[in-house]
């Protein structure tokens, strides 16, 4: 609503914030109520539009597409689908949890269609070293589909791996899809692939035994492999919920990075440095394959199933981090206090003013809301509450979101409200979500997210609202909420 909100600046209607109420959450938005990860049988898209079997390339779960079930509907083998990710493929399906889709050649990404193809019907998109740019909407498609929950594996290959001679290849593809897009072309999940090309290796895998990917159902992950491969330098300082999961020999830290796991709003990341580790050996006839899937040395198979599994939400892992959900039972609940703001600033810390029942803006429900920024001064707001989430639950938190502003810019985030988790020291443990004066509209949006990563902690989850030094925008929030089941 533009134009119809005088600056906050400029109202003398103010509440004292205070109190500390910690709410182990970590935010992630989704434009709607139900989470991305919420369907099961999980539901994975293969991408096969962009080059994924050019030259010796085969990465393919089968020829039948989009439904791998057309050339074998209970598939026991690797070789009852066609493919050299089939061995990938037949894996996932054998459990019954999963249904596969293939995006077969000649069609497109896009996110909020009809098509059944459309990634609003998936959790997971796999993009097996992809050898043609992602056009402008498809990247907005794909960065759009992981904000709002979705699960994102990227696999590269080395540098120079220009399969089909169109003069890009995974490299530049991957790291075009990171650094130019229209939804968040800040770095937006902490990492750019390195362009290099390394001849062989067994990367292997830090010491976290909590990690979902690194000790999943599928297995546990030592080592991978290095056939002609890339890796990745992370900067936690633009995405501190990257991480480093195994690692070039000889590198740690930021550096050399083979398997890298990262967030983005409510959806999941996952980087994988080289395809040979996805290759089964099989695959249509006349192309050159490596059997890395079954590598003697390596444990490829336990890391990509891992993987999938924890990108489509089915592991209980949050962030990679090592704080999977457990298996205890576990009451229903809400755990925030005051939800709607209507006891004032009861139970939450707050910058004074913040919360408010100021007719400068309207709450969705009762009187009282949480308005950060909307002066139309350089200045910042914080809203925080604390809550200890209880071990083996799923947990969600979700709170409606209305930005208004003044700014004109479709292309400038001046204005930010960044969603940050800290730990019980006041250490940001990662910052999952970020709007900006470019998602203004009308109205409240429901924005959630699944917390079940956290679940047994005590985290504080933090408003941070920081607004430039002319051109107001607001950042309201009301009924918040962080249901456990």
């Amino acid at each position: 609503m533009p134009g119809l909100i005088l600056s906050r600046a400029r109202l003398g209607t103010v509440l004292a914030a205070l109190g500390l109420l910690a709410a182990g959450v970590t935010v992630q938005t989704a434009v709607t109520a139900t989470s991305a990860h919420a369907a099961t049988p999980h539901r994975i898209l293969f991408d096969n539009a962009h080059a994924e079997t050019a030259g010796n390339a085969d990465w393919i779960v089968s020829t039948s597409q989009p439904d791998p079930l057309g050339q074998d509907p209970s598939p026991s083998a690797e070789s009852d689908w066609t493919g050299a990710l089939s061995s990938w493929g037949v894996a996932l399906q054998k459990t019954g949890d999963y249904s596969l889709k293939t995006l077969p050649s000649g069609a497109g990404l896009s996110y909020g269609g009809s098509s059944a193809t459309d990634l609003s019907n998936f959790d997971t998109l796999v993009l097996p070293e992809p050898n043609t740019l992602f056009t402008t909407a498809e990247k907005t498609a794909i960065m759009n589909f992981v904000k709002n929950g979705g699960g994102l594996f990227m696999i590269s290959d080395h540098t120079g791996a220009d399969r089909n001679n169109d003069g890009e290849d995974a490299v530049e593809i991957l790291n075009d899809l990171m650094s130019d897009n229209s939804v968040d072309s800040t770095d937006p999940f902490g990492f750019s692939i390195d362009s290099l090309s390394i001849s062989s290796g067994y990367p292997a895998a830090i010491s976290d035994s909590g990690n979902p990917v690194l000790h999943g159902s599928f297995g546990t992950v030592t080592k991978s492999l290095i056939a002609s491969g890339t890796t990745a330098t992370l900067k936690p300082a633009d995405n501190a919920g990257v991480k480093g999961l195994l690692y070039r020999s000889g590198y740690s830290g930021n550096t050399g990075a083979f398997f890298a796991t990262s967030t983005f709003g409510s959806g999941r990341v996952a980087f994988w440095g080289d395809s040979s580790p996805i290759d089964d050996g099989t695959g249509q006839s006349g192309n050159t394959l490596y059997d890395g899937w079954n590598d003697t040395g390596a444990t490829n198979a336990a890391l990509a199933l891992n993987a999938t599994e924890w990108l489509s939400g089915a592991s209980g892992g949050g962030d990679g981090g090592g704080t999977g959900g457990g298996g205890t039972s576990c009451a229903d609940a809400q755990l925030l206090g005051n939800p709607g703001f209507e006891s004032g600033a009861s139970t939450w810390t707050a910058t004074s003013g913040v919360i408010t029942n100021s007719t400068g803006q309207e709450a969705r429900s009762g009187s009282y809301y949480a308005w950060l920024d909307g002066n139309g001064t350089a200045a910042t707001d914080t809203l925080a509450q604390s809550a200890a989430i209880p071990s083996g639950c799923s947990a969600t938190l979700s709170f409606y979101l209305h930005i208004d502003t003044a700014e004109t810019t479709t292309s400038t985030a001046y204005d930010t409200l960044k969603v940050q988790v800290l730990n019980s020291s006041g250490t940001v443990l990662g910052t999952p979500a970020t709007y900006s004066n470019l998602d203004a509209a009308a109205g409240y949006i429901q924005r959630s997210v699944n917390l079940g990563a956290y679940a047994g902690q005590t985290v504080t989850v933090k408003f941070t609202g920081t607004e430039g030094s002319r051109l107001q925008t607001s950042f309201v929030v009301d009924d918040t909420a962080l249901d456990v089941t």
